[in-house]
């Protein structure tokens, strides 16, 4: 882990380098000094037989020259003045090692014996077959010419001073490297710490923590490099936070739109979705039962239809059904500067669209079909008037007692369908106030008693002893209770009952409409509530002479119990008889809205 850091590899090259340096100048050092050495010790040895040559051309004295001889040269070398091969004078050594070398050994060396007869200095390195070691020796000749003067010492000598020339370097070189080691570590420690602070901050930024700044410690280029990264950091929270606000800013937008908007990439992967969208997903897992969990497999429509977005590079529109809805499907091709890099498709749920254009039509419809039979009955009983077809005054008072019947019952669909307009408008206004029920549905009851006798139909009413009185408008209220208890006794048989009751649970208090009559068939009950909807014939009525209702009754009830936050039911199986349940809250405020 250490070499792999930025200071052990860059420690490593600066002691590598140093190392390498120091061999190179130690053995560049080591060979300067091993001749340096060589040539002083020759230096000194001709200085020294320089010397004694000066001392035997100014003594003669031989015990005097002799004693002046030992002063002069060094005590590790020895002296030899040759006159001739029968004259010769030695000076002692205090090295036992160094031998005695005689007239005989310096005649019979070549270079050697070229300074008794020929007058040169010679300088020799030579090896003595009774000594491990080799000697150097110097020879110069006496001033008078006659003779010549020798001065040799031990090699070893030379070597013990280049041995502690080489310990020295050898000392240097290693505190040279101790000392490159701290100093490197210590280098590459403040270039790399203001790195790792750098690290560390991108490690940082990588997790989303713009505010951690890199401390500047220098004002170098390591410390610009801190203010870079200190701005980059800066820089990139602004960026960041600008794309979080247009991503939710996108995301909102996304939601809140009622249609469905799916992204798609250029490998038909699912990229975006909203709401309404997921919504279409959830549906066709469901009827297809497959995962759509991951969010990311494009239905088999949207499947086809991107191909073919993508192969024609245009916009394509589609339309499926699914689980009883109806959608239009857009898909727009997505540019990446020239290229299509996906696609957006745009999901219309058209179901209530559609059904608001059938109730629509289906109103219109119905409106003329109801008008139509007063309309033309009104048209043929004048014209039987005025072509005087009734000749008595009874045949003419019958025909226009049908023709005012028949007007009114066009006043009452008329006003009937103003009052259902105001109320889906919301302009429906409620006088809520607090009823005393007994007295009140006794009223309502009493109102069709008569009619329930003339059908031989049984009227009972059950009214919960604890309430007192309850909040809610009567008059409206009064018309719910009145169309439900008309319609159930209408549509009861002879003999057959029919039972209001009105009673309580969690808060609400709860009315209920029950009758014995035939039923309504399954299929037919979510319409009931629905303007001019006519269910199957069991619940026409059986005899002409009887009021024609104008199949707006039931849908006015569902509006005036919705605006006193309530709500309204059927329950109706065919042979066994319908109820009808409307439920208000017992904690509406009495006041005016």
């Amino acid at each position: 882990m250490f070499w792999r850091s930025v200071v052990g590899k860059l420690w490593f090259t600066i002691l590598l380098l140093v190392c390498f340096v120091l061999f190179i100048l130690t053995i560049l050092l080591l060979e300067f000094f091993q001749n340096y050495h060589i040539l002083e010790a020759e230096r000194h040895l001709l200085q020294t037989a320089n010397k004694i040559s000066d001392v035997e051309e100014r003594y003669e004295d031989r015990e005097l020259m002799l004693s002046t001889t030992n002063l002069v040269k060094d005590s590790a070398s020895r002296a030899v003045i040759a006159w001739d091969e029968r004259d010769i004078l030695i000076a002692d050594s205090e090295t036992d090692e160094l031998p005695e070398l005689g007239y005989e050994w310096f005649a019979s060396d070549q270079e050697l014996s070229s300074v008794i007869n020929k007058g040169n200095e010679v300088k020799k390195v030579a090896d003595l077959e009774t000594s491990e070691t080799g000697v150097m020796v110097v020879g110069t000749p006496l001033a008078n010419g006659e003779g010549a003067v020798f001065v040799y010492q031990s090699l070893d000598t030379i070597e013990e001073t280049s041995e502690q020339t080489t310990k020295i370097i050898f000392l240097g070189a290693g505190i040279a490297i101790v000392l490159t080691t701290i100093f490197a570590f210590f280098l590459s420690t403040r270039i790399t710490s203001p790195l790792i602070k750098m690290r560390e901050g991108a490690l940082e930024l990588a997790k989303g923590e713009f505010n951690n700044k890199v401390p500047i410690l220098t004002h170098d280029e390591i410390g610009e490099l801190a203010m870079a990264f200190n701005r980059m950091g800066r820089q990139l929270k602004y960026h960041i936070n600008a794309l979080n606000q247009e991503k939710e800013q996108l995301s909102g937008i996304l939601r809140s739109m009622a249609d469905g908007v799916i992204t798609i990439n250029r490998t038909g992967e699912i990229l975006v979705t909203n709401p309404p969208a997921t919504q279409y997903l959830d549906a066709y897992a469901f009827e297809h039962k497959e995962d759509m969990s991951d969010a990311q497999t494009l239905p088999e429509p949207l499947t086809a239809l991107f191909k073919k977005v993508i192969t024609n590079e245009e916009e394509s529109m589609t339309e499926v059904t699914l689980q009883g809805r109806s959608w239009v499907i857009i898909m727009t091709p997505l540019y990446d500067k020239s290229t299509v890099r996906g696609a957006v498709a745009v999901l219309r749920d058209m179901t209530e669209e559609r059904r608001l254009n059938k109730l629509r039509k289906d109103f219109i419809a119905n409106v003329s079909h109801e008008l139509r039979t007063p309309i033309s009955m009104l048209q043929g009983y004048s014209e039987a008037i005025v072509d005087d077809i009734a000749e008595s005054k009874e045949d003419k008072n019958e025909l226009a007692q049908i023709i005012h019947e028949e007007s009114l019952r066009i006043g009452r669909l008329v006003n009937e369908l103003l009052d259902l307009a105001r109320m889906e408008a919301g302009h429906i206004q409620l006088y809520v106030e607090s009823v005393d029920i007994h007295p009140y549905m006794n009223k309502i009851i009493r109102k069709f008693q008569g009619i329930a006798d003339e059908r031989d139909v049984k009227l009972t009413m059950r009214v919960d002893h604890e309430f007192d009185r309850l909040p809610f408008d009567s008059d409206r209220i009064e018309q719910v209770l009145t169309n439900l208890i008309d319609n159930a006794i209408r549509h009861t048989q002879p003999g057959g009952k029919v039972e209001v009751t009105v009673d309580h649970i969690n808060g609400d208090w709860i009315a209920s409409v029950h009758d014995s009559g035939q039923g309504i068939a399954e299929e037919d009950l979510p319409f009931v509530f629905e303007r001019f909807y006519k269910a199957d014939k069991s619940r026409k009525r059986e005899s002409s002479k009887q009021k024609k209702g104008t199949g707006l009754g039931l849908a006015i009830a569902k509006n005036i119990v919705e605006a006193h936050h309530g709500t309204i039911s059927v329950h109706s199986k065919l042979g066994e008889g319908t109820t009808f349940t409307f439920r208000i809250p017992k904690n509406l405020e009495l006041t005016e809205y």
